[in-house]
This record gives C-alpha cells, sequence and structure tokens, in this order.
C-alpha cells in the first residue's frame, strides 16, 4: 500500500471541503481533498434547480437552526455573503436576485463547480475522485486508509455533508466519525422538506395537487410567508419546506390561508348578500377557485350572523394540519442536527478535544433556512476551518 502525505486532509469535496481546501492551500499548506463520488460538487450541480441558489445577500445567524443558535456568529461573520460574490465576480459569473436576497447563477451551477475547481488548482491543492474510506486511524496525526492508499496528515477536516438526498451519495460517515473520536451528535432529522398529510387530510384536499397559494405557516413563535403547494401526498413549497425544520412528529403547523385578506369583509357592508353564492365569490378573491370551493365543502358556514362569518374568518386564517410524517432524506434539501457544536470552536470549526480535527458544514448542527444560507454557512464555516488549518 502506497502512502501520501499532507498538511491537511479534507473528506468531501462539496461546497465546504472545496472552500476549506482552497483557503488552506491559498496559505501555502499542501492538501488533498478525497471524494466518494466520481466527480466534486454534485450537489451544488442539483442546487437552485440547476442554477445554484449560492448565497442570500440578507444572511443573519437568525436565518439558522442549531441547538446552541450563538455558534454560527463567527464564521458568518468572517466570511460574508460579499465576500463569496467577489470570487463569483472575479470568475465573471453572471447572476440575478430572484426574491428574497437569493442570488442564482444566469447560466449553470457548473460555473460555481468549475470555479471552485480553478481555485483548488490555483491553490495546490489535489482532488482524489472515487475515494472509499474504509478506516480513519489517529496516532498523534491523522491516516486516512483506502483500498490501496494511506493518506497520512496531521489535521483532518470532515465535510461529507449531511443524510440527504442519498442517490447523490449521502452516507452518515461524518456521524460515525464524530462518533469514533467520542464526539456528542445531536439527533438527526431531515428539514427542507415536504410534509405528508394524515389519511383524512389527503382523502380531503390529495385531489388538489398542483394548487398553490401564499400562506402564513407557522410553528409557535416561527413562521414564514411564502407559497404552499399542494401535493399528491400532502404539502410543499417554500413556505412548507421552512417550517418543516421546525416541525416535531405529532406537533400541528397553523396555516394562514388568506395572510392581510379579510375575506368576509364584502359581505359586511351595508345591504350586502349574504348567502353561499356571496361568500363563495369573496373567497375566490383571496384564493385559487378550487382551493376556496374545497375549503367551503368542507367548512361551511354555521350560519349569517357577524358572529358565524367572525368563525368563518378564524378558520381560513387558522388552519391546524398535524402533518402524518415528511418525505424523509429522499426528498430533504439538508439535513438539520449533527455534530454537537458544543464540541466545537466557533471561530476555526476545530474539535475541542482532538486537536487536528475539524468538522464544517452540514454535518454540524447549523442549519439554514431556504434560499441560498446553507451555502453561505458552508462557504463561512469551510473559511473558517481553511484559515486555521
Amino acid at each position: 500500500m502506497t502512502q501520501s502525505r499532507f498538511d491537511g486532509i479534507i473528506l468531501g469535496a462539496g461546497a465546504a471541503g472545496l472552500m476549506c481546501a482552497i483557503e488552506a492551500g491559498k496559505r501555502g499548506r499542501r492538501v488533498a481533498v478525497l471524494e466518494r463520488a466520481e466527480r466534486s460538487g454534485k450537489k451544488i450541480l442539483i442546487s437552485g434547480g440547476g442554477r445554484c441558489n449560492f448565497t442570500n445577500i440578507h444572511c443573519r445567524p437568525e436565518n439558522f437552526l442549531s441547538a446552541n443558535p450563538h455558534f454560527a456568529k463567527s464564521a458568518l461573520a468572517r466570511y460574508t455573503p460579499a465576500d463569496f460574490i467577489a470570487l463569483v465576480k472575479k470568475h465573471g459569473i453572471a447572476y440575478y436576485e430572484k426574491t428574497l436576497g437569493q442570488l442564482f447563477c444566469n447560466s449553470s451551477a457548473q460555473q460555481i463547480v468549475t470555479m471552485l475547481e480553478e481555485e483548488c488548482r490555483t491553490a495546490g491543492v489535489r482532488i482524489f475522485t472515487n475515494i472509499k474510506v474504509e478506516k480513519i486511524e489517529h496516532d498523534g496525526g491523522f491516516t486516512v486508509h483506502t483500498a490501496d492508499t494511506a493518506f497520512a496528515a496531521p489535521a483532518l477536516v470532515v465535510a461529507t455533508g449531511g443524510l440527504s438526498i442519498p442517490k447523490m451519495g449521502a452516507t452518515s460517515l461524518g456521524y460515525e466519525l464524530a462518533r469514533q473520536f467520542e464526539l456528542a451528535v445531536i439527533e438527526t432529522r431531515p428539514a427542507l422538506v415536504p410534509l405528508t398529510f394524515s389519511k383524512q387530510d389527503c382523502r380531503s384536499f390529495c385531489d388538489l395537487a398542483g394548487v398553490s397559494a401564499e400562506v402564513v405557516a407557522s410553528i409557535g413563535p416561527q413562521q414564514f410567508r411564502e407559497k404552499m403547494l399542494i401535493t399528491h401526498r400532502g404539502l410543499s413549497g417554500p413556505a412548507i419546506l421552512q417550517i418543516s425544520s421546525y416541525w416535531k412528529p405529532s406537533a400541528p403547523i397553523m396555516i394562514d390561508l388568506a395572510p392581510q385578506h379579510e375575506v368576509t369583509t364584502p359581505l359586511r357592508a351595508p345591504d350586502a348578500r349574504r348567502d353561499a353564492a356571496a361568500l363563495k365569490s369573496a373567497l375566490r378573491a383571496a384564493l385559487t377557485h378550487r382551493l376556496s370551493d374545497r375549503w367551503l365543502e368542507l367548512n361551511p358556514p354555521p350560519g349569517w350572523t357577524n358572529h358565524a362569518l367572525d368563525q368563518l374568518e378564524r378558520q381560513v386564517h387558522s388552519w391546524k394540519v398535524i402533518p402524518e410524517d415528511t418525505e424523509g432524506y429522499a426528498k430533504a434539501e439538508v439535513t438539520a442536527g449533527g455534530v454537537d457544536t458544543k464540541e466545537l470552536s466557533a471561530r476555526t470549526l476545530e474539535s475541542r478535544k482532538v486537536p487536528g480535527l475539524f468538522f464544517i458544514g452540514e454535518v454540524v448542527d447549523v442549519t439554514g433556512h431556504l434560499g441560498g444560507f446553507n451555502f453561505q454557512w458552508a462557504w463561512a464555516s469551510g473559511f473558517s476551518a481553511g484559515q486555521a488549518l
């Protein structure tokens, strides 16, 4: 078996791993990136519908979930959206703002992968693909064993990602390594994921698959106002994906179907008609016809008094949904939970117990909202570790 020695070994050629490699390489470190797949950046390529929502200009620590909500502040302050935008501009990549600060490539996500690979080459980083890690030994330094090569270095960076989208090669390796080195791992769960209806709700709504509406979805004080999409199994769309990260089994989600819209106002005017036709017309002004008509079928008004209209108004703004489940890691954009941030330095992402061992990106218990935030965490955490490697 041959042995190759480096200053740092990075497991995973995704967003976080490549950024870490670039920064370490710039500082003169000899870096090897070991990637299980046949090429680097596979999840980058499918992100944002193939255009890569590479950051969000409104990125703040409040856009992230973690058992320690303050942990991400240091890395996010050290490497900002403006820093990544400067890199994109340096490579002449055209981009645009879609909505809510989300930045996408005009052309293809391949441009971002190419940019990162070019930066790695310039920094002298070596990327090895089709690498299957068999075991990792720690005896002062770290030795990563594969079928025919042992990679040795005094520093090891785990950038293996989470469990989401297993068809793209996601594995539990990062969590297994954390446990190997006796680091705590916060229980993982699918996040930014569609939710499935109970059998009763599916009978009521699943035939409306494809219908969407702008809603406010909330769990406790956390709420998101974006589009909701009814699917053949439940609910999806940005509002639902966002709130799914906060959902726990058996908990209800409250959905305001007509935010900032008093649907019964037309029926309260002097001399206004108060009948089924007038109500249907009023509700259709706030919702799509199919959804409004179904809503009235399932929630007929108890009468036409002001009290009855008040009750109907409350129902429209407080649809209580108790999902049966999520669509799981196969449909989840990210994995919530992960390596406990108490185990890591907020400044460098290095293990407090094992010098030279770093965890960055999705494998850490830091999960961003939808809209480019998870990429920004990857860039920021990768940059911070690369500066310390």
